[in-house]
């Protein structure tokens, strides 16, 4: 519930204050106290409200203690409406364009930062990752994106929020996208820990994609990012086995697939794809959606996947993208043609920027699962090993480890 509610209440307070650092400062000191007081005392029956309270009542005070802060405010004040901190009543829902945590990610998407600053600070503030989950989200050394993060607070620091105007809306709306696809991804897949999914991450980067196609419901890459969310998601029920394990694409039991999420998701991928020219997630999605219509595993439609792969690599070079290629052209054409291609990817970026190497795991991963289609088991049980070594996520590496074993001594 609370991180749920705590990118809610940031953007309630930043809309109201702007300053943004003491803002989050605030709405922790909030949720320290809920910790410590809804235990004993119950949850209020207007919890965002509660915080929200707390939080202004601190971030007050400590604006007062500053003439030049207690200035600030009071400008603040003067361009912020003010029912900006109203919260609704139990039970009442908002429109999108009050929607808090919206306004907070238009906010860290500000083009007064580096699309590469909007995205790590969206991710710490409205996605609730950690640093160390925001660095690995974005295939980033953990002090390279606390450095992003804090730059990125700095400069925003006395910035009032506006709503995107023509001239940048579609660089802030391509932050936007990406980062809620990020976020998407980090509960989907987990990076580290336990569990192999963190649902609440995943389900509230689609609730945010929802309110953002409210707003722009003619936009086909945000209609196609929602698509490829609810296809992915749709199979989350079935990823898992009784014990937590990880269950691959192929061996899961479709049966237990979101067949009412599969069904709109395929009909917005079919909407974004009219809606102009294909990007990224239109194709990821289109891609999603072969998938998610096989009735089996083998009844996939491989060259069709391969070749959205190929126009997907083209428009929109990305080092995921180019492993799934692989992976795709391995299934049509045979391992060895994916295990050349896998080569060719780590040869290529062993030379390149950070940015543009995939996570060393997924690499090893597929040249290990590849190995093993073509009949290399030691080959593949010694790449299983190495992957499962460099991964953080326990389930993907108890997983690995049980590929490899089952291979032999």
């Amino acid at each position: 519930m609370l991180r749920l509610h705590a990118p809610q209440v940031l953007g309630a307070l930043v809309r109201r204050y702007g300053h943004f650092a003491e803002a989050e400062d605030s709405v922790q000191e909030a949720l320290l106290a809920a910790a410590r007081q809804w235990p004993a005392a119950g949850v209020p029956d207007n919890p965002r409200g509660w915080l929200i309270k707390v939080a202004s009542r601190r971030l007050a005070d400590q604006l007062r203690a500053d003439e030049a802060r207690r200035r600030r405010e009071e400008a603040a004040a003067r361009l912020t409406p003010r029912d900006g901190l109203a919260a609704p009543p139990p039970g009442e829902s908002r429109a999108p364009s009050a929607d808090d945590t919206l306004t907070l990610l238009f906010l860290c998407c500000h083009p007064a930062l580096t699309p590469p600053a909007q995205i790590a600070l969206t991710l710490r503030a409205v996605g609730g990752l950690t640093t160390a989950e925001a660095a690995r989200a974005l295939l980033l050394p953990e002090a390279t994106a606390a450095q992003r993060i804090s730059r990125a607070k700095a400069k925003i620091r006395d910035v009032p929020f506006r709503p995107p105007g023509p001239e940048d809306r579609d660089q802030r709306l391509a932050a936007v996208l990406q980062v809620l696809y990020l976020i998407f991804n980090e509960g989907y897949t987990a990076t580290s820990g336990a569990a192999l999914q963190r649902t609440d991450l995943a389900h509230e980067a689609i609730r945010l994609t929802r309110a953002v196609r409210a707003l722009l419901p003619r936009e086909g890459a945000v209609t196609g990012l929602l698509a490829l969310m609810l296809l992915t998601q749709a199979r989350s029920a079935a990823r898992t086995g009784p014990h937590g394990e990880l269950i691959p694409l192929d061996e899961q039991d479709r049966g237990r697939w979101d067949r009412a999420a599969i069904a709109e998701g395929t009909a917005l991928v079919e909407e974004a794809l009219s809606e102009g020219p294909a990007g990224p997630y239109q194709l990821q999605a289109a891609i999603a959606a072969l998938h998610d219509e096989a009735a089996r595993a083998e009844d996939t439609d491989w060259p069709q996947i391969l070749a959205l792969y190929d126009v997907l690599v083209s428009r929109a070079p990305d080092p995921m993208a180019e492993l799934g290629r692989a992976v795709a052209l391995a299934m049509a054409e045979g391992p060895e043609a994916g295990l050349a291609e896998v080569s060719r990817l780590e040869r290529r970026s062993a030379d390149g920027p950070a940015d543009r190497q995939p996570g060393r795991h997924r690499l090893e991963a597929v040249r290990a699962h590849l190995l093993e289609r073509s009949g290399d088991a030691v080959g593949a049980r010694a790449a299983y090993q190495r992957a499962a070594q460099q991964t953080l996520s326990i389930p993907e590496a108890r997983y690995l480890r049980m590929r490899a074993a089952r291979l032999g001594p």
